[in-house]
């Protein structure tokens, strides 16, 4: 593109760029005036113009921390949460959970109801519409300050489609425009991804967001990881990456899974695996949540299963390690629940079989997300889509509008002191 095109374009939108100093905010280096000069090569004044309209749309706030400077303190920037919300939808196996967030996935309010995935895709959306504007009435939130909804599925997803792809638990959700669909019924947009990439989604961005190399696996009813690779989430070509569940380890005597093939790691170590064996000792379990209950009265056969389900899944940990070279690995799912029991299994193996280049100085934690880890990492997987650069700058015109002009004006006048 000329640059006579570019300039063209800048004139057309006088927003064009504002999104971009948004991000660089939202991410950390724009916490201060003089960090956002730095970290976008722009000049001052052009930085002090596009936080103008950030600050006049209510966007961007000042708080009262500063930070040093050699001068007089800088005071912190922030994105305003309370500017808007978004909903979220956490979709499990039998069951729903639905919330309404700010803009820092903080959760307002949430509600959980039973499904059944069998009904298919239209009757189970229909229900999350339902459900979801019964909750923006009960936080008396106007639906005009919602931008988006993210949507957690227990299946693979074609991310750029939003649509479930391959065999999976979820019959009948294959190449549904989900997205497309649930987006039409609220009048926002939709976006929708893989439930552990979501959760590996809100575990970075809360606890380790300044790890560019990060894999986080998740150890419930089924199994399967996230993978962050140079900061940002990697799908893959088609939405596939991560599916360590399905990875075969001897597939000769291996039990069958059940996705229909023998060995899988998940037919191994997965939460509905373990109970399988239980079974077969005498001991009743149906799925992850009776092994946690019977690992918390230490029960010498589970906790001897779920030792054994460690080193499976550290054993398939340890080629994703010898490929990625990550430098944090986060267990969550159910089964973490188990502590060291199952920790200590995943430990072995890693270290064991992977080079000391790659574990030298590697981290192996547990989990620090709670039960609603799933429904704001759909949060901000909507709020990343809401607040992206291209978006902010095509929509800031529209969000000025909606203030009244006396705060616009009061914003304009606290922005001086930036120039």
């Amino acid at each position: 593109m000329s640059t006579g095109s570019a300039g063209k374009r800048a004139a057309a939108n006088p927003f064009a760029g504002c999104g971009v100093v948004l991000a660089l905010v939202r991410s950390g280096p724009g916490t201060s005036r003089a960090g956002l000069v730095a970290a976008s090569h722009l000049s001052r004044a052009t930085v002090s113009q596009r936080l103008a309209h950030l600050f006049q749309a209510g966007l961007v706030i000042e708080t009262d921390e500063t930070l040093p400077s050699g001068g007089r303190p800088a005071r912190v920037l922030r994105v305003n949460p309370a500017f808007g919300a978004v909903l979220a939808a956490d979709i499990g196996e039998s069951s729903i959970r639905i919330g309404v967030t700010d803009l820092e996935a903080t959760v307002l309010d949430h509600h959980l109801f039973a499904c059944d995935l069998r009904v298919g895709p239209e009757a189970t959306l229909t229900r999350i519409a339902a459900e979801s504007e019964t909750l923006l009435r009960r936080v008396r939130l106007d639906s005009r300050k919602v931008l988006g909804v993210g949507v957690s599925l227990p299946a693979p997803v074609d991310f750029s489609a939003g649509k479930v792809v391959g065999p999976s638990i979820m019959t009948g959700w294959d190449e549904f425009d989900i997205c497309g669909w649930l987006g039409a019924r609220l009048g926002i947009e939709a976006v929708a991804d893989n439930d552990v990439n979501l959760l590996a989604l809100h575990e970075h961005r809360s606890y380790w967001r300044d790890v560019d190399d990060f894999f986080y696996v998740k150890a419930g009813t089924g199994i399967g990881s996230g993978i962050f690779a140079g900061g940002a989430v990697y799908r893959g070509a088609n939405g596939a990456a991560g599916d360590i569940g399905h990875i075969q380890l001897g597939v000769e005597d291996g039990p069958l899974c059940r996705c229909g093939k023998l060995g899988c790691v998940e037919a191994r170590a997965a939460g509905w695996a373990i109970a399988r064996d239980l079974r077969v000792l005498g001991i009743e379990a149906h799925d992850a949540k009776d092994v946690v209950a019977l690992a918390e009265q230490n029960r010498p056969e589970v906790v001897k299963l779920l030792r054994q389900s460690g080193r499976v899944i550290g054993e398939a940990i340890s080629d994703a390690v010898s490929i990625l070279n990550p430098s944090v690995i986060i267990v969550g799912g159910t089964l973490a629940r188990t502590g060291d029991r199952l920790l200590s299994g995943i430990r072995e193996l890693v270290y064991q079989r992977c080079l000391p280049l790659a574990t030298r100085q590697l981290t192996v934690a547990l989990s620090q997300a709670d039960f609603l880890g799933g429904l704001r990492g759909a949060a901000q997987l909507a709020i990343n889509r809401s607040l992206a650069p291209e978006r902010v700058d095509r929509m800031l015109g529209q969000w000025l509008a909606r203030r009244p002009a006396s705060r616009r004006r009061q914003k304009s006048e606290d922005s001086r002191s930036f120039v």
